[in-house]
């Protein structure tokens, strides 16, 4: 669906960013600098066809793919519907696009609430700004996980090497991680070493034979991806408690993926409001997640 694309950015000749847009699932597809030069994912199939889909009202895979609330169980596929519904574009302006996605019979049918979810992106000089934003109109408890999940370039434009890349957080993180079951997608109980050295983590596909890296409980809410001699991307997550890092070993992208949850613990079979990292939002509330993007180019 690239022909539908919402472009958004500076012009060219202000050696700003642009971004392009997809409104089914108001999914980045695209972001360049100045020069043309593209910092997100090949989307090769070969690998994952995945730009940077927002992921709601899950993180990641639901034991046996069920959702129990109320004694009820609803089937749902990884990472939620949203990535797979089209939204509506409610405001476009050269620089800035707001994205809606509300409930529907199809959303009800595997996720009994009313919710409206929007986002909303926003270039200013060097920087994608994205919020998303969930509302709860119902009378009861909004209970969701809400993720970014964006994949981008691996090299980095502007020549340095691909394992010369690394991610070096704001703040020394811990040194477990949290890992997923192969075939399932839940998360396992016992935790790994992490292969950071003290706040940096130098990329290599090995990373990634056994699916994602996972910070639970991340320290940093920033950090920065790139390598010496390139092109550097800072990243700020300040909603978003944990942090997933992954790609498919080989392909041309690493997904850096600030979480509100994660996936089911292995053997959770509880209600979905009981579990861990569920966001629970009041009635009438609004709860929004950013992230922002700072492109620093060679």
């Amino acid at each position: 669906m690239s022909e539908a694309l919402v472009t958004i950015g500076e012009t060219s000749a202000s050696g700003g960013l642009t971004a392009r847009i997809n409104p089914l699932g108001a999914e980045l597809w695209s972001l360049t600098d100045g020069e043309g030069r593209e910092y997100m994912t090949d989307a090769d199939p070969a690998f994952w066809s995945g730009h940077a889909p927002l992921l709601f009202p899950i993180i990641g895979a639901l034991a046996e793919n069920t959702l129990r609330l109320d004694g009820h169980a609803f089937t749902m596929a990884k990472h939620g519907f949203a990535r797979r519904s089209m939204f509506a574009p409610v405001q476009v302006e050269a620089a800035a696009a707001r994205f809606r996605l509300t409930d529907s019979p199809e959303t009800r049918a595997v996720y009994p609430f009313g919710f409206v979810l929007e986002a909303a992106y926003r270039i200013a000089g060097m920087t994608l700004h994205t919020c998303v934003s969930v509302f709860n109109p119902n009378a009861k408890v909004l209970p969701f996980s809400f993720g970014f999940h964006p994949a981008f370039a691996w090299p980095l434009p502007g020549g340095a090497e691909k394992h010369a890349h690394k991610l070096v957080f704001a703040a020394e993180e811990a040194a477990q991680l949290r890992q997923v079951a192969p075939g399932t997608g839940v998360l396992l109980p016992r935790t790994v070493p992490s292969p950071a050295q003290g706040r940096e983590l130098v990329l290599h596909e090995d990373l990634f034979r056994a699916d994602a890296l996972i910070w639970e409980k991340v320290a940093s809410r920033s950090l920065s991806y790139g390598a010496e001699g390139g092109a550097w991307l800072d990243i700020a997550f300040p909603d978003m408690p944990s942090l997933g890092v992954w790609q498919v070993p080989g392909a041309r992208y690493v997904c850096i993926e600030p979480w509100a949850g994660h996936a089911d613990p292995e053997g959770f079979a509880g209600d979905f409001r009981e579990k861990p990292g569920i966001v629970l939002l009041a009635p009438g509330e609004t709860r929004s997640f950013c992230m922002d993007v700072t492109v620093r180019p060679r």
